[in-house]
């Protein structure tokens, strides 16, 4: 790919940049883990035929011949495959007929089921997975089915497999099983492009690394040749010594209890997610919570924001008064803010502008009860914008056609428009790069300094415990063990999440 460019109303998302791919390579597009809004997601739909010629320029070579492709079925026939993070099948059929969907053999205009049954079993067996090719794709776990996608590629002779966040619902062994098919298709001389924000797997599986920043092509180095620390300062364009921002919290008095939460599942009653929790926190505190999957983080606080069909119980106090919370509305009214973990389903209305999802929550606040003050809305979004530097042409600017990191920073921004006394933060970094993660850190850090009272939630144990001043673990719903800043090592932490509760001193 030569001097791509690409240009969206008002914003450069592509400016000349250069990417070279080699045959029985992984290439890791890490600046394609690079900063938030670095191009990464625009360059691959180039090449996938998503943007088609002539919406961009520069020039895309395979075998050293001009590729113009005019759509994604143009890209396929030339051997490109692209495995995005929501997956491509459908869920009703079975694993061989996601395979070949529209692509069927066919015996006189009939599906040739026996042909079809036999083509994907080698193709599972050729990729060493271990899966009946007549089984319901929805028996699958979200592992499996992502494998399934790769034989689905490989299916179509791909000499181009463009992996999008492989990794990210899989588990360990999942992990293992997925590296161990790269490097089978690298021996086979298939050429891979890996897409993922995690350095440790992109150091460990790929040959070179590109760094992309603000649609620039910044450097591409072997991997044997660098570092975490060399490629992190050029993602963010800086010197990166600590990730985390150093704390300087001044904590006041409890702003914010629950006393016995009790949270059930509505599919299974008498099993409990959330097992008769108490936590207090202060002002000005990041209180961290932590817990393996399944552990009741998010269970907790969709139960006390109202959010959660199964709460059996819950005392709530804010500023020592107890509230009642039976809804959201009722939590927002109380001062409380939810940055969910999913935030193309729960945090915005993807099909609306910055503006108008920024100032959803907030709105009577920034207006009257009738009439919606459209210049004081508009001001507040500006500010809000500046504040948290969101990469967009305008505040009028679809949500939806922003990058990942972009998109959390307007969430953020919606809460933080409502003046909140409590701000809940559901895995706050889930899917966004180095860069963005800093500047949400940094955020997340002035906004406690100023007061603010943070219940922070995180799989990434690094996160919580850069962050967090406290830090309750939680191990199948719960409390096992609480740590102040100092004492919570990642030893005491994990031990205390998978189950040993701490012993008290």
């Amino acid at each position: 790919m030569k001097s791509i460019t690409k240009t969206f109303p008002g914003v450069r998302a592509l400016d000349g940049v250069n990417f070279d791919l080699r045959q029985g390579e992984i290439h890791a597009l890490v600046a394609l883990v690079g900063e938030n809004g670095a191009g990464k997601s625009t360059l691959i739909k180039i090449l996938a035929g998503v943007y088609p010629h002539p919406e961009y320029g520069g020039e895309i070579l395979i075998d050293s011949l001009e590729k113009r492709f005019a759509n994604v079925r143009e890209a396929e026939q030339d051997g490109i495959a692209v495995i995005y993070q929501e997956l491509s099948l459908v869920k009703e059929l079975s694993v061989a007929e996601n395979i070949f969907l529209g692509r069927e053999p066919r015996r006189v205009g009939v599906i040739n089921w026996e042909t079809l049954y036999s083509r994907a079993q080698k193709l599972l067996s050729d990729l060493h997975l271990e899966i009946d090719p007549r089984t319901p794709l929805v028996n699958l776990g979200i592992g499996q089915q992502q494998l399934v996608e790769i034989a689905k590629a490989l299916s179509q002779d791909a000499r181009i497999l463009v992996l999008d966040e492989p990794t990210a619902a899989l588990t360990d062994a999942e992990v293992e099983i997925l590296f161990g098919i790269l490097n089978r298709l690298r021996s086979r001389g298939v050429a891979m492009i890996y897409i993922s924000h995690k350095l440790d797997e992109v150091f460990r599986i790929s040959d070179r690394i590109t760094v992309l920043r603000d649609g620039r092509t910044i450097d591409t180095s072997a991997a044997r040749e660098t570092d975490e620390s060399k490629v992190i300062a050029k993602m963010v364009g800086r010197e990166v010594d600590q990730i985390f921002p150093e704390p300087h919290h001044d904590r006041g008095e409890v702003v914010f209890e629950v006393r016995n939460v009790i949270v059930e599942d509505p599919a299974v009653p008498g099993k409990l997610f959330v097992d008769r929790i108490s936590f207090a926190a202060r002002k000005g505190e990041v209180l961290g919570i932590a817990g393996l999957m399944g552990s009741g983080r998010t269970e907790l606080l969709m139960a006390i924001f109202g959010a959660h069909p199964g709460r059996k119980s819950a005392e709530i106090y804010v500023d020592g008064r107890l509230v009642q919370i039976k809804q959201p509305a009722d939590a927002i009214r109380q001062g409380i803010g939810f940055v969910t973990e999913d935030r193309k389903r729960y945090g915005l209305i993807l099909d609306q502008t910055i503006l108008r999802n920024m100032t959803l929550a907030g709105l009577r606040k920034l207006s009257g009860r009738f009439v919606t003050n459209e210049d004081a809305e508009a001001a507040a979004g500006e500010r809000a914008a500046g504040d948290l530097r969101i990469k967009a042409a305008s505040v009028f600017t679809i949500a939806g056609t922003l990058s990942g990191g972009n998109q959390q920073k307007v969430v953020l921004a919606k809460w933080l428009l409502t003046n909140p006394r409590v701000l809940f933060l559901d895995e706050p970094t889930r899917g966004i790069d180095v860069g963005a993660k800093q500047e949400i850190y940094a955020q997340i850090n002035q906004l406690a300094e100023e007061g603010l009272t943070i219940i922070l939630v995180s799989s990434e144990l690094p996160e919580v415990l850069g962050l967090a001043d406290r830090v309750i673990v939680l191990h199948e719903g719960r409390i096992t063990g609480e740590f102040t800043r100092n004492e919570a090592t990642p030893e005491a932490v994990m031990s205390c999440a998978t189950g040993r509760e701490r012993q008290a001193a």
